[in-house]
C-alpha cells in the first residue's frame, strides 16, 4: 500500500498537472491562433475594400485627363 501511495504522490499526480497546464496552454494558443485568424481576415477585407476605392478613384482621374486633353485637342 506504501509503494502505490508513492506511485501516486510522485508519479501519477505530477503527470496530471503537467497535462492539465499544457492542456490549458493549448486552449489559450488555440483561442490566440482564432483571434490572429479573424483580425487578419478583418484586414485582408479592409484592404481590398480601399484597393477597390484606390483604383475607382483612379479611373474618374484618368477619364477625366481623358476628357479634358479632349477638350484641348479641339
Amino acid at each position: 500500500m506504501e509503494l502505490v501511495h508513492l506511485i501516486m504522490q510522485w508519479i501519477v499526480a505530477p503527470v496530471a498537472a503537467f497535462v492539465w497546464v499544457l492542456y490549458g496552454r493549448v486552449n489559450q494558443h488555440h483561442t490566440d491562433i482564432e483571434v490572429i485568424k479573424a483580425t487578419t481576415a478583418a484586414n485582408k477585407e479592409a484592404h481590398d475594400r480601399e484597393f477597390r476605392e484606390v483604383r475607382k478613384n483612379f479611373e474618374r482621374v484618368f477619364e477625366k485627363l481623358d476628357s479634358i486633353e479632349a477638350a484641348l485637342r479641339k
